[in-house]
């Protein structure tokens, strides 16, 4: 998958299994998820067909406060996101926004690399465990 800003890595599991786990993870690090967005029950709701298509959005302060502080414009992208979908032969995918992308786009000054680089880990660990790259 390629998208100009987007990282996208396969998962063995459901739309909905992928995301349970991602959250699971996120809520055993103290991580914070604000919301859970059906967007394929919220098409269905208004008689409109979407593959199975869920956002999670999560943060903590001490890692997103940083960012904002180095670029306030920042903010339009944290608190974090990672959208789980299927694709049109039923493969689910997982996508987030690549980090380095982000800073770029907000024109992060290199003190703010440590930052960036530490959540571009994270975030790319806990989608790799929540897509099963992690199981045996």
């Amino acid at each position: 998958m390629s998208v100009q800003g987007l990282i996208s890595i396969a998962s063995q599991y459901s739309v909905k299994d992928s995301l349970d786990r991602l959250e699971a993870r996120l809520k055993s690090k103290n991580i914070a998820v604000f919301a859970r967005i059906d967007h394929s029950g919220a098409a269905l709701a208004v008689g409109m067909t979407l593959r199975p298509t869920e956002l999670l959005i999560f943060g903590h302060p001490k890692a997103g406060t940083p960012l904002m502080q180095a670029g306030q414009t920042a903010g339009i992208d944290l608190p974090l996101k990672v959208l789980a979908w299927a694709d049109e032969a039923g493969k689910v995918w997982l996508s987030y926004n690549d980090m380095s992308w982000l800073a770029q786009r907000h024109q992060l000054a290199p003190a703010s690399a440590p930052a960036v680089a530490a959540l571009a880990t994270t975030i790319a660990s806990l989608c790799a465990a929540a897509a099963g790259a992690d199981d045996s």
